[in-house]
């Protein structure tokens, strides 16, 4: 693949994708009882003289249902700092595109580096390390691996971290990464990276489903399942001793409250359930609230703190680390912003010495994060004890590139890019309000209501 040195960005379209799902209850939890998987979607495109070379990069950031109304306009108010880029310059610096972003004065003022905004900017600056992997003819994580120290210290943004991480120590925890990773590289080739599934856990799902999905996981090599906890105490305590009961006691049983309680509550809860050995309790309580989360590291141990999925940014994650407050950092592909942001994050992660189990629940996550946690272990923290990546099984196929489990273990890309390209006619169909599916969805509704 190789593209003309005046090669720019010609385009960037956006698309608004949403599937239905919470028609059959899945991904419902307590704290958000009916999401339709959404992504916000942008595809940049590229030539010259408004002539595509066929080369796009494909970047998105997950919401659920109307949040996409947002988002989309958010990702569309980045435009005017994209298009004409040289793509050789944007792809040999992806951090530069970041730090122009995240820099505009105007719209930095609508977090800084927090929600719908940062979302948008990870979005778009996903697109781009798609497209600069796509060309160099590598999956991301190995793009990643393959860096030297020095440049990846340069994709970091130091500000407001560099308290706890400065440059230095990032270059020498990045060098001593180094150290191995061929012989990692072709072990993670061999037998991928382990992964654990939410798939039997939704907070909808009927006990018989439950125990159908539990078993399933346990027969397709998982060591460790999810279930949503957080609504009801004493419909928790049954499925909590259905999952037990059925996976056996050498399986790891997570819990995760998506943010439902009070600190006291939380602790409470979190005891109450504590005779059927839950692994952690994630999302205890708010994201922002650090030392909270603190507090309930200490009442509930052994039981162990995870959050993540809904950190801001990676100071919100520093905060986290130099508190004490969790034992387990979930990074998230497009929460934060983009690849560049994300690296901060597993950079302060290894420093601390706690261990990165990644959120990967909702629309293309899974094929995301996946190189995240690949790069990690292949060149940074070199290894994968206690760190296992989410697994949902919804969606993939609307991917050309999608995750591949096998044994439950998640097994390593191979084609160029960052997974992130949805099929054309997935594109077509989903697309809200005007794709197929939608389009026949209300038609119905009109005949139903006549």
């Amino acid at each position: 693949m190789s593209a003309s040195a005046a090669s720019r960005i010609i385009a960037v379209d956006t698309y608004d994708i949403r599937f239905p799902t919470s028609r059959e209850l899945d991904g419902s939890d307590a704290m958000n009882p009916d999401p339709d998987y959404s992504a916000a979607y942008v595809v940049l495109r590229t030539g010259s003289d408004d002539t595509a070379d066929g080369l796009e990069g494909h970047g998105f950031t997950f919401t659920i249902g109307r949040g996409n109304d947002v988002q989309v306009a958010a990702i569309e108010a980045l435009r005017p700092h994209i298009l004409g880029r040289p793509v050789d310059e944007l792809c040999a610096d992806p951090g530069a595109l970041s730090r122009d972003l995240i820099g505009d004065s105007q719209l930095r003022w609508l977090g800084p580096e927090k929600g719908v905004m940062h979302m948008a900017i990870g979005a778009v600056v996903n697109a781009v390390w798609d497209l600069a992997a796509k060309r160099a003819e590598k999956p991301l994580w190995q793009l990643l691996a393959d860096a030297t120290p020095e440049w990846l210290v340069s994709q970091v943004d130091f500000r407001y971290i560099a308290d706890v991480l400065t440059p230095e120590e990032a270059l020498r925890l990045l060098r001593e990464g180094r150290e191995g990773a061929t012989e990692r590289a072709v072990l993670l080739k061999e037998r991928g990276f382990p992964g654990y599934t939410t798939s039997p856990g939704w907070l909808g799902y009927s006990d018989e489903k439950l125990t159908r999905l539990a078993r399933q996981a346990v027969a397709d090599g998982f060591t460790q399942i999810k279930l949503k906890v957080g609504a009801d105490l004493a419909d928790d305590v049954r499925r909590c001793r259905v999952a037990r009961s059925v996976v056996g006691p050498d399986i790891r049983v997570a819990i995760d409250a998506n943010q439902r309680w009070n600190v006291d509550e939380a602790i409470e809860w979190t005891k109450a359930l504590a005779e059927f050995d839950p692994y952690w309790i994630e999302e205890p309580t708010s994201p922002d609230d650090v030392l909270g989360h603190a507090a309930i590291r200490k009442a509930i141990a052994p039981v162990k703190v995870a959050t993540g999925e809904h950190v801001q940014n990676r100071i919100i994650f520093k905060q986290l680390l130099q508190a004490g407050a969790i034992d387990i950092l979930q990074i998230d592909a497009a929460r934060v912003g983009g690849v560049n942001e994300n690296l901060a994050i597993l950079l302060l992660a290894a420093k601390f010495g706690i261990p990165v189990c990644p959120h990967a629940g909702g629309v293309g996550l899974c094929e995301l994060v996946q190189h995240l946690s690949m790069f990690d272990y292949v060149a940074l923290s070199g290894t994968t004890e206690d760190r296992v990546i989410e697994y949902v099984d919804h969606l993939h196929a609307h991917f050309l590139d999608p995750v591949v489990i096998r044994e439950g273990h998640y097994m390593a890309p191979t084609s160029p890019g960052f997974s992130a390209t949805m099929r054309p006619e997935s594109i077509a169909e989903f697309t809200f309000p005007g794709g197929t599916f939608w389009a026949a969805d209300l038609d119905r509704q009109k005949g139903q209501a006549a």
